[in-house]
């Protein structure tokens, strides 16, 4: 998995979310879309870049990783 393409896709959800104002929703919504629509393959890969420091992912996004654990 290229992890430069997976931060720019889980960056490109964050991006939709953002415009929520409600921040536990679209922490959810994130969360939620990834669940459904990411590979096993893809969850573990981003999960593991979170672990390693999760640069460049926004910050909706890590909040929302840690829900999928």
């Amino acid at each position: 998995m290229n992890n430069d393409n997976l931060v720019k896709m889980a960056n490109n959800i964050a991006a939709f979310f953002n415009s929520d104002p409600d921040r536990e929703a679209a922490i959810e919504g994130v969360s939620q879309h990834i669940r459904n629509f990411w590979e096993p393959r893809m969850k573990q890969a981003i999960l593991a870049y979170v672990d390693q420091g999760g640069e460049g992912l926004d910050e909706l996004v890590i909040r929302a990783l840690s829900r999928i654990r």
